[in-house]
C-alpha cells in the first residue's frame, strides 16, 4: 500500500506515534488509508450539507475495510461573489483547490481518495487534482438544489438576477422582488438549473468518475446519502483493482463528455474546465473539437436557464445515464471505456430509459440536430469565443449591430440599467479576461440586466470574461486572445459594426485589416489592476481562455 511509506517499518515509528496521537488504533493503521476531500463550509449553500455527505462516505469506506481520513478544500459561492471584486477570486480557486489537494494527498501518502465537491470550481479543481495525483479516486457531489416555487412557477437563481433588472426597468415592484428573494433558492444544494456546478457534476458521470445520480439526485434526498455510502464502498473496490483516474479520464472519455455536454446544453464554463482537466490527465483538448462534437450531437435538453425544466426534473426523467442512452442509439458514445463503477460505459447505461420525453427529448426529436454550445472564430476572436447556443433566442442567432464598448463590468451595468443601451446594440466588455481581470469574472449581472430590461431578443454581449451557467441570450464569452494581451477585442471602438453568426460559428467586426494594423500600432498595454497577493501571481501565470485558463509553468511551454 502507498500509505505503508508512513506506517510500516522501524523508520516509520515516529510517523506511527503521530497516528497514535490522532487516536488511531493498530487495526486502523493496518487498513488502506482513504483521504476524503471535503468542500464543506458555512458560506456556500451548495456545501452546507456536505458534512452529512462526508459522514456517509466515511461509513461506506469503513464498512468496506478502509480507514477514512478527512481533510478540507476551500470553496467560493459564485452567487455571493458576483458583481464585485469577489468574483475575481472565483475561477482562481480552481487551481488553489487542485494544488492544495495535491499537497495533502502526496504529503500524507493516501492510498485512495473520495472527492466531495458541489459548486462551481470545486468539481473541476478536484478532477484536476485527481488526474494529477492518480490514485484510485471516486467523486460524490452534494447534489442540486430543488427549484423554488412562486405563483405556480418554478424559479431559480437566474430568475432572481433577472428580476433585479426587471425592477430597474419598472416592470415589477419591490414587494415582488422581495418575494422572489425569499423563495427562489429554497434549499441547500448547487443552484437548481443547468449552471456550472450542475454541469460539471453531470459531466463527472459522463467522464466515468462518479456513480449514477452524482449530478442529479437532489441534495435534500436521502438517496444522496445512500449514494455517498456506496461511493465510500466503491473506492475500496477501485483500490483493490487498482483502477486510477488516468485509466478512466482518457481522450475518448473526454470526447464522451463533450457529447454529453452538447446534449445537456451545459454551461459555457465547461469549455474552460474540460480542457483544464484533460491537460492534467495528459490529454490536449482543442476547443475546435467542440464544434466537431456539436455537429454530430443533438441537443436533447433545455434545462434552466434555457428552458422551464430543472435538475430535479432531469433526475426524475432518468438522469445523465438516460441522456447517454439516447445518444447511444446513434452510436455517438464510446461504450467500452472503464468507469468508477468497475464496469464500462455501455454496461452502466444499459436499460437506462428516458422516462420523460418533455425533459429529455428522444434522439429522433431533438431541440436541434447540433449541440448546445458553439465555439465562434473570426477577426474579433481569432482563437475562440464561446456561446451557449441552446439558450439563444432564434432571432439572435444571426445579429449585426454597433459596438458599445466598456473596459470593465461595472461601467457596462451602469449603462444597461441607466437605459443607455438600445435595441440592436452589441455590448463589449473587455479587460476582464484571465490576465486582464484578473480572474475572468462571470458576467451574470450584465446579462441578467439585459434580460430584465427586456432587451434579450435585441441586444448581444461579448466579453473576454466569462458567463455564469445562469446567463442566457446572445452572450459570447472567453473571447481570445483577451484584451490585456492585445487581442482584437482591445481594438474595438465605439460604433464599430459587429457581426455574429452562430450557425456559421463566426464572430467578426467590420474593420479593414489596414485599420486594424493602425489601431494595433497605437495600442498600449494597461497597467495591471492588481499588483499584490494571489491575484497578481495568478495573472503572471495564467494562459488564455481557449486553453482552459490553465497556469503556465515558468520556463516551460505548455
Amino acid at each position: 500500500m502507498k500509505s505503508d511509506q508512513v506506517k510500516v517499518g522501524d523508520q516509520q515509528a515516529p510517523h506511527r506515534s503521530l497516528f497514535h496521537a490522532l487516536g488511531q488504533t493498530e487495526e486502523e493503521m493496518k487498513r488502506p488509508m482513504v483521504g476524503i476531500v471535503s468542500s464543506y463550509n458555512e458560506i456556500v449553500p451548495g456545501h452546507m450539507n456536505l458534512d452529512k455527505i462526508v459522514e456517509a462516505v466515511k461509513m461506506g469506506v469503513a464498512m468496506a475495510g478502509g480507514t477514512p481520513v478527512v481533510f478540507p478544500a476551500i470553496a467560493v459561492c459564485d452567487g455571493i461573489a458576483m458583481g464585485h471584486i469577489g468574483m475575481k477570486y472565483s475561477l482562481v480557486t480552481r487551481d488553489l483547490i487542485a494544488d492544495s489537494t495535491e499537497c495533502m494527498a502526496i504529503a500524507h501518502q493516501f492510498d485512495a481518495l473520495v472527492m466531495i465537491p458541489n459548486c462551481d470550481k470545486n468539481v473541476p479543481g478536484l478532477l484536476m487534482a485527481a488526474a494529477r495525483i492518480n490514485v484510485p479516486t471516486i467523486f460524490v457531489s452534494g447534489g442540486p438544489m430543488l427549484a423554488g416555487h412562486i405563483n405556480g412557477h418554478k424559479t431559480s437563481l437566474s430568475t432572481m438576477f433577472e428580476k433585479v433588472g426587471a425592477m430597474a426597468a419598472g416592470t415589477i415592484s419591490r414587494e415582488e422582488l422581495e418575494e422572489y428573494e425569499r423563495n427562489a433558492c429554497p434549499t441547500c444544494g448547487s443552484c437548481s438549473g443547468m449552471y456550472t456546478a450542475n454541469s460539471m457534476n453531470c459531466l463527472t458521470e459522463a467522464l466515468g468518475m462518479g456513480l449514477r445520480g452524482n449530478g442529479t439526485i437532489p441534495a435534500v434526498y436521502s438517496e444522496r446519502l445512500r449514494l455517498a455510502k456506496h461511493a465510500g464502498m466503491q473506492v475500496m473496490k477501485l483500490l483493490e483493482k487498482n483502477i486510477r483516474p488516468r485509466d478512466i479520464m482518457t481522450e475518448k472519455a473526454f470526447y464522451n463528455a463533450l457529447k454529453v455536454d452538447m446534449a445537456l446544453g451545459c454551461s459555457t464554463n465547461s469549455m474552460l474546465h474540460l480542457p483544464a482537466i484533460a491537460h492534467e490527465a495528459g490529454v490536449e483538448l482543442d476547443l475546435d473539437l467542440a464544434n466537431e462534437m456539436s455537429a454530430i450531437t443533438p441537443n436533447l435538453c433545455h434545462l434552466a436557464p434555457a428552458g422551464p425544466t430543472y435538475i430535479e426534473d432531469l433526475n426524475e426523467a432518468g438522469g445523465v445515464y438516460a441522456v447517454m442512452n439516447e445518444l447511444n442509439k446513434r452510436n455517438l458514445l464510446d461504450t467500452d471505456l472503464i468507469t468508477v463503477t468497475g464496469k464500462t460505459v455501455g454496461e452502466n447505461i444499459a436499460g437506462c430509459e428516458n422516462r420523460n420525453p418533455d425533459v429529455i427529448r428522444p434522439i429522433d426529436h431533438p431541440y436541434s440536430e447540433t449541440g448546445g454550445i458553439a465555439v465562434l472564430k473570426g477577426n474579433l476572436a481569432p482563437d475562440s469565443g464561446v456561446v451557449k447556443r441552446s439558450a439563444v433566442a432564434e432571432e439572435m442567432m444571426v445579429h449585426e449591430g454597433p459596438a458599445r464598448v466598456f473596459d470593465c463590468e461595472e461601467d457596462a451595468i451602469q449603462a444597461i440599467r441607466g437605459g443607455k443601451i438600445n435595441p440592436g446594440d452589441v455590448v463589449v466588455i473587455r479587460y476582464e479576461g484571465p490576465k486582464g481581470g484578473p480572474g475572468m469574472r462571470e458576467m451574470l449581472n450584465p446579462t441578467s440586466a439585459i434580460m430584465g430590461m427586456g432587451l434579450g431578443s435585441s441586444v448581444a454581449l461579448i466579453t473576454d470574461g466569462r458567463f455564469s451557467g445562469a446567463s442566457r441570450g446572445a452572450v459570447i464569452g472567453h473571447v481570445s486572445p483577451e484584451a490585456a494581451v492585445g487581442g482584437p477585442i482591445a481594438l474595438v471602438e465605439e460604433g464599430d459594426i459587429i457581426r455574429i453568426d452562430i450557425p456559421k460559428n463566426r464572430l467578426d467586426f467590420d474593420v479593414s485589416e489596414e485599420e486594424l494594423e493602425a489601431r494595433r500600432a497605437k495600442w498600449q498595454p494597461r497597467e495591471p489592476k492588481v499588483t499584490t497577493g494571489y491575484l497578481a501571481r495568478y495573472a503572471s501565470l495564467v494562459t488564455s481562455g481557449n486553453r482552459g485558463a490553465v497556469l503556465e509553468v515558468p520556463g516551460k511551454e505548455q
